[in-house]
């Protein structure tokens, strides 16, 4: 193993400087005291797993006198909300569905009315807090508290949330994610979409004991900037039972944990931003960027086929000295479309950044299979524990070596298995992963871990025999371009899917372009690399090796050459974009 380079905190540095920012209670006590005393209405909106306390405390600090109206007195009752969200939600213990409601349903109609005419008509100036506040009236002064979706999952582990409207902080974590991931963060976001022009000023609610207020003038010229040059999204790491050891070296991570499975690298839609504005760094949900600027992130084409969502993902799956993933398989579009509302499916590939001599890859069913003997399998080894799956005897198992690229389009049986160090690179319907069989294995709270047979047997593919899976799967390298110190191979993905990977080999400078789609690239090989403008539109930008990072659309040429701590020894890149429609 190499000393660690890995950056845990990337930040963007933003050059424009905040009309306001406060980063002590005190200074947002002055701020909001200052900004608010001449203002009738002030309207405190948060995003669901905001810690109110903390932010109640400063209003009632800067505003002893004013009226306080809450939003959670003007939700619907808890049966009226669970009745509401169950056909989204399901009792299904993974997944649910996408909903179609918005954040009004959740309100009580004539106590939102009644509060609308008490904000309107009283004397007595008011402050409006909580949850979809920015409903209740036309503010004088509109504050968003914000933050992304991984701290939110943390206070769901720790029990201290409940999803909106409902108390159920004793219920399953899954139960809780679950909730979130299909009701309360696409109403909350639809919402926060619609208010995010007004906003006067944002509050970085990351941390409740340390709570950051910056104008939103500031923070919407610090997203402008990020697409205007290559960034990265802040990693998290996440422990599992399959979890290994390689990145507790590699990214340099706490030795004391039992191990860690994944780290989310590029996933806009959990991980957070970093934005510096000179001494103080600010923290807010990536996906923000994503809804504020599609186009020029994202290209034109992107958001018109997926809407304003990010449809690629890096991941690291981590099982040096751990277990086999479960295998598994992933829905047909179809499938995803009809049963969870979903317009795309999580294709995806291996690609390996290490490997140990032993390492493996589960993928594709073998010639001759048969389906029915298969599902029996599966069903046996799920309620008698008598009888484990013999894995071997259905699906193929392949040696995998370091820069060896397996491609997974949707229906293909699949895991990797112990000791690899996994780039997986897919589209970003993570959640919708069918377990087949999970090794009769505990998962780390020593309860069994959820399977799917129902929903994966409908999804297998068995074309994809052994044959199949070898010339259609497995490095379908080809050579595509060549310079001066570098080459160009495409290593996938699937003709089925819509993502397309380069692999860049390099000891000089390589040419690169968007080409008006947004560009993904982890460096694969190599301590470090800078990335350069053609046109010096923005600052050499360093990245280390494992780190991923993301090239907005609006960016065109750029360059990448090996950093000076390389030594001469050779460089690598994979790059993923979307590739264009037929």
């Amino acid at each position: 193993m190499r000393s660690s380079n890995y950056d845990k905190h990337p930040t963007v540095n933003v050059p424009h400087t905040p009309r306001v920012i406060a980063s002590s209670h005190s200074a947002i006590v002055a701020v909001l005291t200052e900004v608010g005393t001449p203002a009738k209405q002030i309207v405190v909106d948060v995003y669901p797993g905001t810690s109110d306390n903390e932010l109640l405390d400063l209003l009632r600090l800067a505003f002893p006198q004013r009226r306080l109206i809450d939003t959670r007195e003007l939700l619907k009752n808890e049966r009226a909300i669970r009745e509401m969200v169950q056909p989204d939600v399901t009792d299904d213990p993974v997944f649910g569905r996408m909903t179609r409601l918005e954040l009004s349903s959740f309100f009580d109609p004539k106590k939102l009315s009644h509060a609308r005419q008490e904000s309107e008509s009283t004397e007595t100036p008011v402050i409006i807090y909580g949850v979809g506040a920015a409903l209740v009236c036309k503010a004088d002064v509109l504050i968003y508290a914000d933050l992304a979706r991984w701290e939110i999952q943390q206070r769901q582990r720790a029990g201290q949330l409940s999803n909106l409207g409902v108390r159920n902080t004793a219920e399953s974590v899954w139960r809780k994610y679950k909730w979130a991931f299909f009701v309360d963060w696409r109403v909350a976001d639809a919402h926060k979409r619609a208010i995010w022009n007004d906003v006067d000023f944002f509050i970085d609610a990351h941390d409740p004991k340390n709570l950051k207020l910056i104008d939103g003038e500031a923070i919407r010229a610090g997203l402008k900037h990020c697409v205007t040059r290559p960034f990265r999204v802040v990693p998290f790491f996440d422990p599992g039972v399959w979890g290994g050891q390689w990145m507790k070296d590699v990214c340099d991570l706490p030795r004391d944990a039992v191990n860690y499975a994944w780290c989310f690298d590029c996933v806009p839609e959990e991980n957070s931003l970093l934005l510096r504005f000179g001494t103080t760094t600010i923290e807010l949900p990536s996906i923000d960027l994503v809804y504020q600027h599609p186009r020029e992130l994202l290209g034109a084409s992107i958001p018109s086929r997926f809407g304003a969502e990010f449809p690629i993902r890096f991941d690291f799956l981590d099982t040096f000295d751990g277990g086999n993933l479960s295998l598994q398989v992933h829905p047909s579009s179809s499938y995803i479309d009809a049963h969870f509302r979903m317009p795309y499916t999580q294709d995806e590939s291996y690609y390996m950044i290490d490997a140990r001599p032993d390492a493996c890859v589960y993928l594709g069913m073998k010639t001759g299979v048969d389906p029915d003997a298969f599902v029996a399998a599966l069903n046996d080894a799920q309620f008698d524990a008598k009888k484990p799956l013999d894995a071997e005897r259905f699906v193929n198992k392949w040696s995998a070596q370091r820069h060896d690229h397996f491609l997974i389009p949707a229906g293909t049986v699949h895991c990797s298995g112990r000791n690899g160090m996994v780039l997986e690179i897919s589209a970003t319907p993570y959640i919708f992963t069918f377990k087949l069989w999970d090794w009769a294995r505990l998962d780390l709270d020593g309860k069994p871990r959820a399977i799917n047979i129902t929903h994966g047997s409908a999804n297998i593919n068995y074309d994809r025999d052994t044959e199949w899976t070898r010339r259609n799967l497995i490095n379908r390298i080809d050579t595509i371009a060549e310079g001066g110190g570098w080459r160009e191979e495409r290593t996938g993905l699937h003709e089925t899917e819509f993502i397309e990977t380069r692999r860049h080999w390099f000891t000089d400078r390589v040419p690169h372009d968007t080409h008006g789609t947004v560009n993904v690239l982890n460096l694969v090989q190599g301590d470090e690399a800078i990335v350069e403008s053609m046109t010096g539109a923005f600052e050499p930008f360093v990245v280390h090796f494992a780190e991923t990072f993301i090239v907005p659309a609006a960016v065109g040429g750029y360059t990448i050459r090996p950093g000076a701590g390389n030594g001469g020894a050779i460089c690598a890149t994979l790059k993923a974009f979307v590739r264009e429609p037929h």
